[in-house]
């Protein structure tokens, strides 16, 4: 029977060979986001992430079997962080459009960060291939414009059959202005117009809570009851010849 104390001692040895593999692997991923936002994708080396992150090279493809395995672990992981930024912002605030707003603020913020912007928006297409990155970033984004879509068409008090569409066309829409944010020149102008031109359609769409129905008698026109198509003798109305 093996003695409890040989136990112990070999169970702190597997805890601390563990935490020294997961503060290695921190420190590869933490050294190569700063160089990926600094230098991109191509213009980044192995030989350079070993170095900054004081590890061997055995030891960066003992976690990661290739420069794009690491690239994308980065880029993985700056999507994660990132989601979960936005959804914390979305929980604490108030009604649906104000959750709304507070999602977008919050991923036009994240595309002014300088490592998101290269990383996610500018080497992510390049480096991951178009298609991977669109699924990567599809599953990390459109759940949450999902929820904030049907928040919105709850609160309008109809539409959930429009629910799936809607949310297509806001996630690509937002899609699109993080692509026009991470080229512009000058990012803050540009998130700052992107702000200001969904919030008018947010405004357009909160609009609509107040018409009950589309197919109502219109301002300045009156209700006309049904004309009898064959009065009866008397009557005032006339059939006309």
């Amino acid at each position: 029977m093996t003695h409890p104390a040989k136990v112990l001692r070999a169970a702190r040895k597997t805890t601390r060979r563990q935490d020294y593999s997961s503060s290695t692997k921190r420190s590869l991923l933490d050294n190569a986001e700063a160089l990926f936002t600094a230098h991109g994708y191509a213009g980044t080396s192995l030989d350079e992430v070993v170095a900054a992150a004081r590890v061997t090279k055995g030891a960066l493809y003992h976690h990661f079997p290739s420069k794009l395995a690491l690239f994308e672990s980065v880029f993985l992981r700056i999507q994660q962080d990132t989601s979960e930024q936005i959804a914390r912002r979305i929980d604490e605030a108030g009604d649906p459009w104000e959750r709304a707003q507070e999602g977008l603020a919050a991923f036009l913020e994240a595309c002014r960060e300088p490592h998101f912007r290269r990383i996610c928006m500018q080497e992510g297409p390049v480096a991951l291939g178009h298609e991977r990155w669109a699924d990567a970033e599809r599953a990390a984004s459109l759940g949450l414009v999902k929820t904030t879509v049907d928040g919105l068409l709850a609160d309008l008090g109809g539409g959930q059959e429009l629910a799936d569409a809607l949310a297509a066309i806001f996630y690509g829409a937002i899609r699109s202005a993080s692509e026009y944010v991470a080229d512009a020149g000058d990012a803050e102008e540009a998130a700052e117009q992107v702000q200001a031109a969904i919030s008018a359609i947010l405004a357009g769409m909160r609009s609509l809570a107040g018409i009950d129905a589309p197919l109502a008698s219109t301002p300045g026109t009156t209700d006309r009851s049904p004309v009898d198509p064959d009065p009866a003798p008397g009557s005032s109305s006339r059939r006309q010849r």
